[in-house]
This record gives structure tokens, C-alpha cells and sequence, in this order.
């Protein structure tokens, strides 16, 4: 049984020209789709593959017409070779159910894998011949060596804030503490540190930090109930001291 599949990329496109050349190479059912080549999933195509059984031969009007590209194109045979199912193309005369159909198939995926190979070996050769003259791939960096010192050095004045940094390298926050860590967070992240391994009161900690620091963030909020929960239970201890004095 022959089994067709015609496609148009656009609505404003028809269809009648591959129905009725299908029609006349003998297809008693013809899937259509009306999607771009590039797209990987076409609806018609899955249910055309889907539909066909063993001794089945599926045929399109030209080759452009099922796969959006040699690789696809060979992929999709093979697919339905394991199905036991032949293909046919009616403009370039291939039919994978006869010897001189499947040699000009398998011509045609030798010429694919060595275009393959030839466009590895130029882009291999192209990165190689980059490398050599000092240049990486990847997105161009945002700051050069001297605005990052330019940055650091702004970032260690106290008395500029980060959004005239940002406004000055013309950068956003992410970036400028991408390229030049806050001096000031490490000092924090230190203090927090400490504060968590001294035996200290809450009343003794400052619970803001000094106006030196950017953003005048406060102790992290686990780090205050630690500190708080252990000056209460001092205090219930003291508390029940006295009251065995009295």
C-alpha cells in the first residue's frame, strides 16, 4: 500500500499540486502539514510514520518535502527501514524498495556524513587559528583590566555608593560584583562568623552594621534568634537563682 505526504510551509501555499501527483503515483492515503521545514515535530509526518506498516511505501513529491535537512531527511528512512516500510520520491525517481533506489539513498548519506566531517575539520581548524592569535570564544567581556581596578578602588570608598559605580562603568550590580567582589561583604561574612562562635550577649552585639557598610544591612535573622534565644535562657537562669536566694 502507498502512503503519501505533501507539505507547505505556508497557509498562503497549496497543497494541490502534491495531492494530485501523489494521487497519480498510485496513494490511496496522503498526510499533509502545513509548518515550516526547520520545525522538528510535524504532526502530519509523525502520523504518517505512525500509520504505515511492514511492506507499506510512503512517498512525497521531492525529498525537500520530508526532511528539513540531509541528516533528517536519511534519520527518517532508516526509521522506517526498521519498519520494514520502503520510500519513494516522485520527482527524483528514488524508491528504497528496488537495489538502484537504495544505492542512490545510501550515496546520498555518504555525501551527508562526509559534509559532516569537512565542517568539523574547518571549525577546528578555524578555533585553532583563533587561539593562536590570543582570542577565546564566548561573550566579550564587559570590563577591561583597568575599570576593574578603576572599580575596586571606587567599591573601597565607603562614601561612593554602588549605583554611581554602576552608572559610571555602565554596568548593572550583578556585573560590577562579578569582576570586583564587595570588600565590605567579606568583613561581614567574618563578623558573622564570629559572632556566631562567641559566648557574647545580645546585649552586647550591634545589631546594624557601621554606616561604612554598604547597604546598612542587618544580622541575618537566624543569627539573631541564636543570639536572642541564648540571652533568654541566661536571663531564666538568673531569674530562678534569685529567687532561691530570697
Amino acid at each position: 500500500m502507498k502512503i503519501g505526504y505533501a507539505r507547505i510551509s505556508t497557509a498562503d501555499q497549496s497543497l494541490d499540486l502534491q495531492t494530485d501527483a501523489l494521487k497519480a503515483a498510485g496513494c490511496e492515503k496522503i498526510f499533509e502539514d502545513v509548518a515550516s521545514g526547520a520545525k522538528d515535530e510535524r504532526r502530519g509526518l509523525a502520523e504518517a510514520v505512525e500509520y504505515v506498516r511492514a511492506g507499506d511505501v510512503l512517498t512525497v513529491w521531492k525529498l525537500d518535502r520530508l526532511g528539513r535537512s540531509l541528516k533528517h531527511l536519511i534519520e527518517t528512512v532508516n526509521q522506517l527501514h526498521e519498519k520494514g516500510v520502503g520510500f519513494k520520491s516522485v520527482q527524483e525517481s528514488i524508491d528504497t524498495t528496488t537495489s538502484g533506489g537504495k544505492l542512490v539513498f545510501h550515496v546520498f548519506g555518504a555525501l551527508a556524513e562526509f559534509e559532516r566531517e569537512l565542517i568539523r575539520e574547518r571549525t577546528n581548524a578555524g578555533l585553532q587559528a583563533a587561539r593562536a592569535r590570543g582570542r577565546t570564544g564566548g561573550r566579550k567581556r564587559k570590563l577591561t583590566p583597568k575599570q576593574i581596578e578603576m572599580a575596586r578602588a571606587m567599591m573601597s570608598d565607603p562614601n561612593i555608593k554602588i549605583d554611581t559605580i554602576c552608572q559610571t562603568l555602565k554596568v548593572s550590580k550583578p556585573t560590577l560584583y562579578r569582576y570586583a567582589p564587595s570588600p565590605f561583604k567579606k568583613r561581614e561574612e567574618s563578623r558573622a562568623d564570629f559572632l556566631l562562635s562567641s559566648p557574647l550577649r545580645a546585649s552586647d552585639i550591634d545589631l546594624t552594621r557601621s554606616k561604612a557598610d554598604v547597604g546598612h544591612t542587618t544580622i541575618k535573622s537566624q543569627e539573631m534568634s541564636r543570639l536572642l534565644d541564648s540571652s533568654a535562657k541566661k536571663g531564666k537562669q538568673i531569674k530562678s537563682k534569685a529567687k532561691l536566694i530570697k
